[in-house]
């Protein structure tokens, strides 16, 4: 079973099992998280959502990704200004697709 769901204003494609690196979430490691934005299950289509139907994950990790590096500047005026950014996302294992 395959569905869409939203989270943190992104859409992803999941099936039991699978793995997902998501916006930061404020869950405890191990414990339980349920979406209940499903905007699509198999061929069962919302407008925009699901009612009724909901996916279960399981909380693996917090994390920080890669640096990158922001760097600003401006030509001919000596502006130059760097600096880094590690995105904050937690790590999820889908569990279970409700119907």
């Amino acid at each position: 079973m395959k569905a869409v769901i939203e989270i943190g204003g992104k859409q992803y494609y999941v099936e039991e099992g699978s793995i997902l690196y998501v916006e930061k979430l404020d869950q405890i490691i191990g414990g339980e998280v349920i979406f209940d934005k499903v905007l699509m299950v198999d061929q069962k289509i919302g407008k925009p959502y699901l009612i009724g139907s909901s996916v279960i994950g399981e909380v693996l990790k917090h994390g920080k990704q890669k640096k990158i590096v922001v760097f600003k500047y401006k030509a001919k005026k000596k502006y130059r200004r760097k600096q880094g950014h590690r995105q904050p996302y937690t790590k999820v294992l889908i569990k279970k697709i409700k119907e």
